[in-house]
């Protein structure tokens, strides 16, 4: 179903349409750009919608006194410069042809280029080197190994220098050897000096060789190293530890464990042909390994050390692990990239000035090709298009909406899931958020303007869909955009209203300027606020301070400020509304502890010298609040007015 025309004037103001905007200027310079498109078939390259509006979001909390459309446009040129290069099959004859029978599959996160790497002589020992063997030779003089290494996406290579516990695996019946495909992590760069040369790569300890199973050289090497032990067997042999044994098992789950003591430690959930699961334990450095393993790759570990497991009381329990021992070598056979085809839905949009304008669906092609995951679902984070609520079905991962919040609440009083309902246009949506700890979205309230990415949608067994948000998933981010400070002073990302148009598009936040009419002075409070989520503190009847939201425990972590209601108004109307925390301040221009200073008799003169002072204001409707949104028990004002700003 497509959205009705104006969907994004309605719901978004300004901010969706400088996006469409940018995207089709992004759109106009690529093409003339001398890249070839990343896509099939001859259309540029489009960038995708999610990400075009991360970026923006992103320079606007990277500028918080304001962005210009310059700025912004040229933000996100240098990104999809950078972007565009990084998928562009841009490298020397001889990398393409010992990579032309790369099997398709995801790039892994923090991966860089060498590229990269010589531009800014620097490399990170958390980053990820995905590379191939151009060359294997011994420095002349010595007995020191060297690879040279190149990737898919640059045109330069780099050396290496070969850690001793890989020196077995050289040599032309060995494995690592010209066209071998490696990556490697916790490296550190010898940076080139004057007279010395280019830089190099100094040795590391954590490089996995890859394998291919359409390869028969790899195909028997698996089958005969790899293939004689299950992890059944280890268990049940009694001198397990006179066994050099070596296992071939899916990866499972990569997940953080509790660190014992000062030590950080990471395991790998591994599951074998007969089905029989075991952990693969990292300790201390050896956690980088991890950066270089993705969910559903099969793993070949060959002689690991096997220990007890020992649990998050740092106790050692009867439970079999596995760990990265001394003598341990690991390969990797890559999960496949599978792919679907999917119609396009674009959104159209209506243009409110010469400078925006959709680009025609025309111009496109009929549908673009999405990755699908190990499960089956497609994957949108690079869908080109905005997705609606309407739009979301079984199966959809890295999705992004952009809504306003209609609903929010803890699921239960204790754990950390709680529930957010987000209406578009086209519908609204309920979705499961589970954090990795407290709620760390800030301040979250009806009527907020919100930007998700990394949601997935799913089936229950019930047929009905269920749309969730875990903060720990690559690619997850949200933004409140009614609360982002760069908004109010950014005059490309919002079109002034007047008051008199709140209740006509009552679903979305609105920028205005207005003079301040009236302050209740009955209602200004001063409460105690929970500084993670923004709202207010309960005192229960045995003392204790419970945050009105969270449901947590708030003895620490907590701010007095104020809960307002005020009349503002300009020439079209008078509205009564309400704010807090921050918005109250910049109202009052004081703070709560100075406010409490004053006489009685002088507060009551200070709130009075504040009248017909001029704001610029952004202002919500609060409407279909739940519980879990009101500040008090007592009864708000329609509008909250989120942000706002003194004008001079």
């Amino acid at each position: 179903m497509e959205p009705a025309a104006g969907s994004a004037s309605a719901d978004g103001g300004a901010f969706l349409e400088f996006v469409d905007y940018a995207i089709s200027m992004l759109i106009s310079s690529s093409s003339d750009d001398g890249y070839e498109s990343p896509g099939a078939g001859p259309a540029p390259a489009r960038p995708p919608w999610g990400w075009a509006v991360a970026q923006v979001l992103k320079s606007c909390r990277a500028y918080s006194s304001g962005v210009t459309a310059a700025i912004l446009l040229s933000d996100l040129h240098q990104s999809w410069t950078e972007q565009r290069k990084s998928l562009t099959a841009k490298r020397k004859v001889e990398l393409t042809n010992l990579l032309n029978k790369r099997t398709k599959r995801r790039r892994l996160p923090s991966t860089i280029t060498i590229d990269s790497i010589h531009e800014k002589n620097f490399l990170s020992p958390k980053s990820v080197l995905e590379a191939v063997v151009i060359d294997v030779f011994i420095l002349p003089g010595t007995k020191i190994y060297m690879l040279t290494l190149g990737d898919m996406w640059s045109t330069s290579t780099i050396d290496l220098y070969l850690h001793r516990r890989y020196y077995n695996y050289i040599g032309q019946n060995c494995t690592l050897k010209k066209g071998r495909e490696v990556v490697l992590t916790g490296c550190c760069l010898r940076t080139a000096v004057e007279g010395s040369g280019r830089a190099r790569i100094l040795p590391t300890e954590y490089m996995v060789i890859l394998l291919d199973e359409d390869e028969d050289e790899d195909a028997m090497l698996l089958g005969v190293q790899f293939c004689t032990y299950s992890f059944s067997s280890m268990k049940e042999e009694k001198s397990r530890n006179d066994v050099v044994y070596s296992f071939y098992a899916r990866i499972e789950k990569i997940e953080s464990l509790e660190p014992f003591g000062c030590t950080e430690r990471k395991q790998i959930v591994l599951v074998d042909t007969d089905g029989g699961k075991i952990k693969f334990i990292l300790w201390g450095e050896q956690v980088l390994l991890a950066n270089l393993f993705s969910i559903g790759s099969m793993l070949a570990l060959d002689n690991p050390f096997i220990a007890n497991l020992v649990d998050s009381n740092h106790e050692e329990s009867q439970e079999l692990c596995l760990e990265y021992g001394s003598a341990t070598q690991l390969y990797l056979v890559p999960i496949a990239q599978h792919e679907e085809q999917v119609l396009l839905t674009p959104t159209p949009v209506r243009s409110q000035g010469p400078r925006l304008s959709c680009v025609p669906v025309d111009n496109m092609a009929s549908q673009v090709t999405l990755s699908r995951d190990l499960h089956g679902s497609v994957d949108f984070s690079k869908y080109p298009f905005r997705v609606c609520v309407s739009e979301l079905h079984d199966k959809m991962v890295g999705v992004s909406l952009f809504g306003t919040v209609t609903s929010a609440c803890k699921a239960s009083t204790s754990g950390t899931t709680f529930y957010l309902e987000i209406e578009d246009i086209t519908g609204a949506v309920l979705m499961k958020l589970a954090f990795t700890g407290h709620w760390s979205l800030g301040r979250v309230g009806v009527g907020h303007m919100v930007y998700i990415s990394g949601l997935a949608c799913t089936l229950s067994v019930t047929k009905t869909l269920e749309v969730s948000w875990c903060e720990k998933e690559s690619g997850s981010l949200f933004v409140n955009l009614s609360l982002l400070p760069a908004l109010l002073n950014s005059t490309c990302l919002y079109n002034l209203s007047l008051l008199s148009d709140l209740p006509h598009s009552a679903n979305r936040t609105h920028i205005c300027r207005v003079r301040l009419d009236h302050i209740d002075r009955n209602s200004l409070k001063l409460s105690l606020f929970h500084n993670l989520c923004g709202y207010v503190v309960n005192e229960l009847s045995d003392g204790l301070l419970q945050c009105s939201f969270c449901k947590v425990a708030c003895h620490n972590g907590c701010t007095h400020g104020f809960q307002l209601h005020l009349t503002i108004a300009d020439d079209s109307e008078k509205v009564f509304a309400w704010c807090n925390g921050q918005t109250a301040v910049e109202f009052l221009q004081i703070s709560p502890d100075e406010y409490m200073e004053l006489p009685e008799d002088e507060r009551m003169m200070y709130l009075f010298t504040l009248q017909n002072e001029s704001f610029t204001v952004a202002i919500a409707n609060t409407n279909k609040r739940g519980d879990m949104s009101s500040l008090s028990k007592e009864a708000l004002p329609v509008w909250e007015i989120t942000r706002a700003q003194k004008c001079d």
